[in-house]
C-alpha cells in the first residue's frame, strides 16, 4: 500500500490516516506459515514542527507451535511502531529516519520489516507451560504421567549405590 505524504509534509500541523488489511500468509518462518489471517493495519503520519512522525498500530493473528509441548495456539498481537520520515538523507547509514523524497511511502515494506523483528523468539502456549515428560512424552499440561520421577541418570547410577 502506497502512502501519499505530500500534503503532511508540505502543512504544519497536517495529519493523514490509513487504514487497510495486507495479507502475508505467504511468509515462512522456519517451516511455519503463521499468519492465518491478514494484519489489521492502521497508518498515521502528522507533521509537528515540520518534523513528519509515523505510527503505525498492527494487529493479526499469529499461529505457532509451543516450544515446550508441541500444541498448536493462536495468539491475538498488537504492536505499535514509530518511525521518523525524512525527504532525504544526508548519509546512507541514517536508521532514524525512513526516506521518502516523492513524498511517498511504501507501507508493507516498513510494517512487514517491523512484524518479523518484533516476534518473539520463544513461542509458548502458556507462560507456565509444563512441556512434555522427558521419558514418555506425556504432555504435563494435561495431568501428571506414571513415569518413575526418581529415575538416576545412569552415568550417576555409583553414586546412587553408595547413599544406600
Amino acid at each position: 500500500m502506497l502512502f501519499e505524504l505530500k500534503s503532511v509534509f508540505q502543512n504544519e500541523g497536517e495529519e493523514k490516516t490509513i487504514s487497510y488489511k495486507l495479507d502475508i500468509s505467504n511468509i515462512d518462518i522456519d517451516g511455519v506459515f503463521p499468519f492465518k489471517t491478514p494484519l489489521d493495519i492502521t497508518a498515521t503520519a502528522g507533521n509537528r514542527a515540520s518534523l513528519v512522525d509515523l505510527t503505525l498500530l498492527v494487529s493479526f493473528d499469529y499461529v505457532r507451535s509451543c516450544d515446550r509441548c508441541g500444541e498448536e495456539f493462536t495468539r491475538k498481537m498488537n504492536y505499535k511502531f514509530t518511525h521518523k520520515l525524512a525527504r532525504t538523507l544526508e548519509t546512507d547509514g541514517n536508521d532514524d529516519y525512513i526516506e521518502t523524497p516523492d513524498f511517498v511511502l511504501d507501507l508493507d515494506e516498513t510494517v512487514i520489516s517491523d512484524v518479523l523483528l518484533s516476534l518473539p523468539q520463544k513461542n509458548l502456549c502458556k507462560e507456565d507451560c509444563k512441556g512434555l515428560c522427558s521419558q514418555c512424552g506425556h504432555n504435563l499440561n494435561e495431568g501428571e504421567c506414571d513415569c518413575d520421577k526418581k529415575q538416576v541418570d545412569p552415568r550417576l547410577e555409583i553414586l546412587k549405590q553408595l547413599m544406600d
